[in-house]
Parts: structure tokens; sequence; C-alpha cells
């Protein structure tokens, strides 16, 4: 089979192109306080650190037990961006505690989310 110009002008045109696009990658969340799995005392505030820039509209925490009680959260993003603080409005009963996250990403616009457990003591 014979690929002919218009074929090899085509795959060289998509190869430029995404060699200078950027790179399409969800922020991930690579450290957090309090620690997925861990026993705690009540925290005043949580911390999660992205591997990048988050836009602070569509970024965010939820606060939940499986009895169904939430807590609502101020958030605030660092003045990098990538790292989310969220602080309880109100107290946290002792129990275990269901952190879902929500990040979108500053460079392109993707979307991630996440949840993860911990205890208060």
């Amino acid at each position: 089979m014979r690929i002919t110009s218009t074929a090899w002008s085509a795959v060289a045109v998509l190869c430029c192109c995404y060699a200078v696009s950027p790179a399409f990658a969800d922020a991930k969340l690579v450290q957090s306080s309090p620690a997925a799995d861990s026993a705690i005392a009540a925290p005043k505030s949580i911390t999660l650190t992205f591997s990048e820039k988050l836009v602070s509209v569509s970024s965010g925490v939820a606060l939940s037990m499986s009895d169904g009680m939430t807590i609502p959260t101020k958030t605030s993003l660092s003045e990098d961006g990538t790292i989310l603080t969220a602080r309880p409005t109100s107290p946290f009963m002792s129990g275990k505690w269901t952190l879902s996250w929500r990040a979108t990403s500053a460079a392109d616009g993707h979307k991630s989310e996440g949840t993860y457990n911990f205890t208060i003591k």
C-alpha cells in the first residue's frame, strides 16, 4: 500500500498540532490533611494540594456522614492556586466522615473529583 503525499501532509499537521498543544491532564490530588483513613481530632481546616492550578469557582469540598449529616464549608485557594482550603462552618460530630472534592484545572478546564474517608475521634 502506498501512502500519498496528501496523507503524509495530514499526519505532519496533526503531529505539529499535538506537539504545541497544552498537556490535557486532570488536576490530581497529591496531598491532603486530614489524610485518607486517618483518625483525628476535629480539624479547624482541611487542605487539599493538587498537581496544578485550579479554577476557584468550580472547585470545592463537601463533608458528609453516612446518616446524611453534612457540614458546609468556606473554601479558598492559595496564591498559586494549587492548595484548596476548606473551613467547616459548624462543628464536627465524632464518627466516620466522607470528604468529596471536585477540582477544575485552570490550564485546560478539565474536571476531576474524588472522595476519601476519615474519622473524628
